[in-house]
């Protein structure tokens, strides 16, 4: 006779495992022809509460704190329930859409700041997009390594937060990028190496703005090096 749960309740009591069995703990155990084994208990809302402690974006470290093991992170990770975004970084798979390279970068390097074509593309001075993301970090930082796909570049550390806004992306950490002004000053500054089609296009359609203001953009183009004059030169063209 097998005596189950609901029998031993009524004063039977539960028998002893034969030899050559164990009764396994931990689980629901049931019998086997062979030995007792144990089935892992389901717990109901078991990733809802993990969520409700990580939120919708966390790091592998975040993960371990909240008593997540390697095991389950990665049967989270294999069964589409979260999405490795590089670096140690997750993010829930059904949370809100988001730009999960931006994501990232903000979550592993939070001085990057988006620069350059990148900036120009996002303030609606230039048409191109362009193909890798253009970050800045102070010169002599640490290197970031990312799996965006980015374009690096080092600014002097001293004139780093000119201009400096920061964006949501939709995670938790917003990202820095440089102004509008200050994307097109470096532009024009760096047109040697980016392109001088590149740094005109954004100067014309700068000067198209409502509120654009040229006396201002050269108080600023002051204090960056290699900046005002080829800004003056360019405005005595278009003006």
């Amino acid at each position: 006779m097998t005596i189950t749960s609901a029998t031993a309740a009524r004063g039977h009591p539960r028998p002893s495992p034969a030899k050559g069995r164990s009764l396994c703990h931990g689980g629901n155990a049931t019998h086997h022809t062979a030995r007792w084994v144990a089935f892992p208990l389901v717990r109901q809302g078991e990733n809802r509460d993990v969520r409700s402690l990580l939120g919708d974006t966390f790091t592998y470290g975040e993960a371990r704190q909240a008593g997540l093991g390697d095991s389950r992170i990665y049967r989270l990770r294999d069964r589409g329930d979260i999405i490795a975004l590089g670096g140690g970084v997750y993010r829930w798979s059904d949370a809100p859409p988001a730009d999960h390279d931006l994501i990232e970068i903000a979550e592993r390097a939070p001085l990057a700041t988006i620069c350059l074509e990148t900036a120009l593309a996002r303030h609606h001075l230039i048409d191109s997009i362009p193909a890798a993301i253009d970050i800045a970090i102070p010169r002599g930082g640490n290197r970031p390594r990312l799996r965006a796909p980015i374009r690096l570049h080092q600014f002097d550390h001293r004139t780093f937060e000119l201009g400096r806004e920061t964006i949501a992306v939709g995670g938790r950490r917003e990202i820095g990028i440089f102004s509008a002004e200050r994307s097109l000053l470096d532009a024009i500054r760096l047109r040697h190496r980016e392109g001088s089609d590149i740094a005109f296009e954004a100067l014309r359609n700068w000067l198209d703005l409502p509120r654009r203001n040229p006396a201002l953009l050269v108080g600023m183009a002051r204090q960056l090096p290699y900046a005002e004059a080829p800004l003056r030169r360019a405005l005595e063209v278009l003006l």
